[in-house]
């Protein structure tokens, strides 16, 4: 038996370091995704509280991508991608029954993004998904899948086809596959272990991340994008128009895909649970989600004196912090009565 000691966001801050940088604008945070570029490295995620048509759009016209889910008919989907007016149009699948038929689908309605959604991506069965799809697109369509949570995961699955994988398993908030299977390795840790790679794919940081801080380390530890549930969820353009109002405080749902009732809802019956459903407060436009996220990753670049991620990356110091360290880099004075 093997054990290492493995780093969350929490566990680590950046060192600041000399900058002569004058101002954000100096700042180019754009990414390649293959021979995709975004302006913004943020990928909303293909989940059912998360991301359709008006979420995707949202998030192309901010310079991000929008991976619509695939929780719904073949039809449905298909119609979505169709109703997406802005950006790279990107469409999740999974890797059983009918997916190469919802992937012929999307694509003919404008995919140029085939997102292989599941929750253990090293297995036989992404493998032959892979496979199949490279033997029908060819190099025509990006092949982004996942999620893994290793090294030896990352490369199998580069091997395989994939142009960008998703890492990370069992770190959304929503999320409770290490509750439930022991399964998992923190989420920054895996950035770590994944940017060791040789192989020509990038790396999507996905689950875990929960301010522009998370996401600003993760693109130092070697990401190429992060992918957001919980900070893109309960906006005006998450999907879902039901609110409801607690305390006078309107909220919108957010659920894990392995929550009971998302699968009750999109497969009639519900087996491993890991994942859970919630309420969160409304929190306005996605569109002042994404200029916050932008504005604090760009201040992240510049506190590392860095014009670009290739520079952050290579410019990055972590150091650990103790738990008291985490507890003073909070705005522990929100804890007093006397905050207004």
């Amino acid at each position: 038996m093997k054990t290492m000691v493995s780093l969350s966001y929490d566990d680590v801050l950046l060192v600041p370091q000399y900058s002569d940088i004058r101002s954000r604008k100096e700042i180019d945070i754009g990414t390649m995704l293959g021979s995709f570029r975004l302006d913004l490295p943020v990928i909303s995620s293909p989940m059912d509280t998360v991301t359709e048509a008006l979420m995707a759009s949202h998030m192309g016209l901010a310079g991000g991508l929008g991976v619509i889910h695939r929780y719904c008919s073949i039809d449905r989907q298909a119609k979505l991608i169709r109703q997406q007016k802005h950006g790279t149009k990107a469409a999740a699948i999974g890797v059983t029954g009918d997916f190469h038929d919802r992937a012929r689908s999307v694509v003919a309605m404008g995919a140029e993004i085939l997102c292989i959604d599941v929750a253990h991506g090293h297995h036989s069965l992404m493998e032959a998904a892979i496979k199949q799809l490279k033997d029908t697109f060819g190099d025509t369509v990006h092949i982004m899948a996942g999620n893994v949570a290793t090294l030896e995961g990352f490369n199998a699955l580069a091997e395989w086809g994939a142009n960008s994988i998703r890492c990370n398993i069992g770190g959304g908030s929503i999320c409770s596959t290490r509750i439930q299977t022991g399964h998992g390795v923190p989420g920054l840790q895996t950035i770590m272990d994944c940017a060791k790679t040789g192989m020509d794919a990038a790396i999507i940081a996905d689950g875990g991340i929960r301010n522009s801080g998370d996401a600003v380390k993760a693109l130092a530890a070697g990401a190429d994008a992060v992918m957001l549930g919980s900070m893109l969820a309960g906006t005006r353009e998450s999907c879902g128009t039901e609110v409801v109002h607690i305390d006078g405080v309107a909220h919108k749902t957010y659920r894990g895909m392995a929550s009971e009732e998302a699968q009750q809802d999109w497969r009639g019956s519900a087996s491993s649970l890991e994942g859970v459903s919630a309420t969160i407060p409304m929190k306005g436009s996605v569109d002042d989600v994404l200029g916050e996220l932008d504005n604090g990753i760009r201040s992240g670049l510049s506190y590392s004196g860095a014009r670009t991620l290739a520079e952050l990356q290579a410019r990055a110091k972590f150091t650990r912090q103790t738990a008291a360290g985490i507890s003073e880099s909070g705005t522990h004075i929100l804890g007093l009565s006397n905050v207004r």
